[in-house]
């Protein structure tokens, strides 16, 4: 099978393209670095099947940094068939001298500048016809984000895999040119094949940024428009939420529970009470979250989330962290592991070690479903979503203390760079293909983690066989009960202490999980637990929620990532500290109040 690398700078389009071209669903944001993993796609490409891999976003092949050795380790071991080159078009006077570097590679190339329209705006002009001629490589001019531009550039794609790459040297670095000698063709080429307007115009990036980064009001509006996020979520989503659970809950008694009357009692049980009650209690949270990505996808994509890590630098600065550590945080909102990925962007040890301290903190979007389920079922619409808000904060507050304690073991000397894109609006193709990628990660994730949960915790609350359901007598009430004291003192009842327990596997089975304890779903769950738990309670539970072990996937990254076993135990171990001191901080508090 015929390999195409999509190769360039961060905040190019790479991933955007790559979405474009396999219908897939890699992340695109707004903000330099994020693609920090080999995403590979197939299509069908003039009668050849070929394998799109979409690589991490480099600035130099002469790096030291991991996606620069990444980058070079994948040309020298797995030598493309065509190295497709994405350039911005606004910034060819930068990101020419990548092309140029990467040309004495002696690859088979086809040159992309991408987001012409924006160079279009900006009164570039750019001759491809006369590039192509001094560089001897095909180049065409390409919106990823629009399509304007891609037939024509993936028909030169198809001529291209008609020839070959020759094999590289064995030291990439070892085959560049002196940088010296980049710059004199670099002169040349622009001097040839661009124009730019001698002073770029003034346009809706400047004006927003006067307003955006403004010294004192940048993050009151960056933590208002966050505030808004939620309340949107909540307004929209809840009819929604509501409408999926009553679906489930007439298919149950209209098609499932007739469709398995004829089964023993005990398999009826585990398959209505324990399979079908926990997946679907889960299921209709999926509005709730797609809703939330879709709301975050314009937040990223605009390039918003560089500003607020420009923004946050100087407060990170101080716990030995940076802007990007910022980034990645936010990062974490959806998933801790490309998160903890992420900090690959960071040359720095020290760094990359406090940030993958800090990022399980990050609220993730398994979290929010038990998050969501409880601020529902306990409080009302417009006092769920300041819980919900005020839950966002403890995990930026216990990212800080994190960082402030351990920071002195971490030192760091790196400098920040970041870059600030122009303000960019998603168009609807990227944000529906965003919403389905977390349904379609739900689905996996559910396949593979909830069902299992679920099974388990039935079996659980149900045996031994001589016991009643979810009793004291059963294995998980004898479970709670011999964990009793160490929860007690935070009001976490012996069903929420086994819910934790399989919420480290992975925190999508805590409310699957509760639905099987309980033998209950949907609104029926959220009345039971509604009766049972006053609003204290179920704080203090989401507050440990919120700040122990995210799952066994963001351990096994931290492992991973870090390459050392006691770190990894380390952050364990601390965060279930911290959780646990949290949680007794506030429910002690509460209580001595009158709560």
């Amino acid at each position: 099978m015929k390999r195409i690398a999509l190769l360039g700078m961060p905040n190019t389009g790479k991933s955007t393209l790559f979405n474009r071209m396999t219908g897939g669903a890699a992340r695109v944001g707004n903000w330099p670095g994020i693609t920090v993993e080999l995403l590979a796609g197939k299509i069908l490409l003039g009668g050849d099947m070929v394998e799109i891999v979409d690589l991490p976003g480099i600035y130099d092949l002469h790096g030291f940094s991991d996606d620069e050795q990444v980058v070079r380790h994948f040309l020298h071991d797995n030598v493309p068939d065509i190295a497709l080159i994405v350039l911005n078009a606004t910034q060819i006077e930068r990101q020419l001298s990548m092309l140029l570097q990467l040309k004495q590679l002696n690859l088979n190339m086809v040159v992309l500048l991408n987001m012409a329209d924006e160079a279009r705006k900006y009164g570039i002009t750019i001759d491809t016809a006369r590039m192509s001629e001094a560089l001897g490589i095909p180049i065409f001019l390409l919106s990823a984000k629009y399509g304007t531009g891609y037939g024509e550039a993936m028909q030169a794609v198809t001529r291209a895999l008609r020839y070959t790459t020759p094999g590289l040297a064995e030291n990439l670095r070892d085959q560049l040119k002196q940088d010296g000698q980049i710059e004199v063709e670099m002169a040349r080429v622009l001097q040839h094949s661009v124009q730019v307007p001698a002073r770029l115009p003034d346009n809706l990036t400047n004006q927003l940024d006067h307003l955006m980064l403004h010294p004192w009001l940048g993050l009151p509006i960056f933590f208002g428009i966050m505030y808004l996020l939620f309340q949107a979520i909540f307004f929209f989503g809840q009819p929604l939420q509501t409408g999926v659970n009553g679906l489930f809950g007439w298919l149950r008694e209209a098609a499932i529970a007739p469709l398995l009357a004829s089964l023993p009692a005990v398999l009826q049980g585990l398959l209505l009470d324990g399979i079908y009650n926990g997946v679907a209690t889960v299921a209709a949270f999926v509005p709730l979250i797609v809703l939330f990505f879709l709301f975050m996808a314009i937040v990223e994509d605009t390039g918003y989330l560089s500003r607020a890590a420009f923004l946050m630098d100087a407060l990170m600065a101080r716990m030995g962290l940076d802007g990007r550590s910022f980034v990645m945080l936010l990062m974490g909102f959806g998933c801790n592991v490309p998160a903890l990925m992420g900090t690959r962007v960071m040359r720095s040890r020290p760094l990359r070690l406090l940030s993958m301290l800090v990022i399980p903190f990050s609220l993730c979007s398994a979290r929010l479903q038990v998050f969501v389920f409880f601020t529902a079922a306990l409080f009302s619409p417009k006092s769920a979503a300041l819980v919900l808000f005020s839950l966002y904060l403890f995990s930026f507050a216990s990212a800080i203390l994190t960082a402030l304690l351990f920071k002195r073991y971490f030192p760091n000397t790196e400098p920040f760079i970041l870059e600030l894109p122009p303000y960019r609006f998603p168009t609807l193709r990227q944000m529906v293909l965003r919403g389905w990628h977390e349904i379609y990660h739900f689905v996996h994730r559910a396949t593979k983690f909830i069902v299992a949960g679920v099974v388990l915790v039935w079996l659980l609350t149900h045996l031994p066989p001589s016991a009643a359901p979810a009793s004291a007598g059963t294995w998980a009430g004898v479970i709670g009960a011999w964990l009793h004291p160490l929860f007690a003192p935070i009001g976490i009842t012996p069903e929420l202490t086994i819910a934790l327990i399989f919420g480290f596997v992975a925190k999508e089975i805590v409310i699957g999980s509760l639905a099987v304890i309980y033998g209950l779903g949907g609104q029926a769950l959220g009345g039971a637990l509604a009766q049972q738990l006053d609003w204290v309670q179920a704080y203090s539970f989401m507050l440990f929620t919120l700040i122990y072990t995210p799952c066994l996937s963001t351990i096994a990254t931290l492992r991973s990532e870090s390459k050392n076993t006691g770190f990894m135990l380390f952050a364990i171990a601390w965060s279930l500290v911290l959780a646990w001191l949290v949680s007794l901080a506030f429910y002690q508090s509460a209580r001595t109040l009158g709560y």
